[in-house]
């Protein structure tokens, strides 16, 4: 069995993280997504709209998804690789090159984000929505 990682905040979940999530799963058997702990956004400096408990929900119920672990801090990569037998780590090429230290451990894939989407860009239009 072939077991892909993935990890991100996954708030206000839209089509960029569904076609990730999919594009991830293709590559594999098995799809491990580590989603941001709230502690972990806050050491971050982002706050989500849904906690991790309401995050974690969301992802469980998306077909591509077989098992969703909490991210506590930038280190553990290496210790999920290594705890979760991970053969490929998956991330949006907006992190190229950022994680390749991971090669000694899996092969690392980049995708291409998908264009004019993310939560970032939904965050801000609704600023503009209830400005107006």
């Amino acid at each position: 069995m072939k077991k892909v990682i993935t990890y991100g905040t996954f708030d206000l979940l839209h089509n960029g993280h569904i076609n990730i999530l999919r594009r991830a799963k293709e590559l594999g058997d098995h799809l491990t997504v580590a989603i941001s702990s709230d502690e972990f956004n806050a050491i971050k400096g982002k706050k989500s709209y849904h906690s991790y408990e309401n995050r974690k929900m969301i992802l469980e119920a998306i077909r591509y998804v077989d098992e969703v672990i909490p991210e506590h801090e930038w280190e553990q990569k290496i210790a999920d690789v290594k705890n979760h037998d991970i053969d490929i780590f998956v991330m949006g090429d907006d992190w190229e090159g950022k994680f390749d230290f991971l090669k000694d451990y899996c092969e690392v894939i980049y995708l291409p984000r998908t264009v004019g989407i993310s939560t970032t860009k939904i965050k801000n239009d609704m600023k503009k929505v209830n400005n107006a």
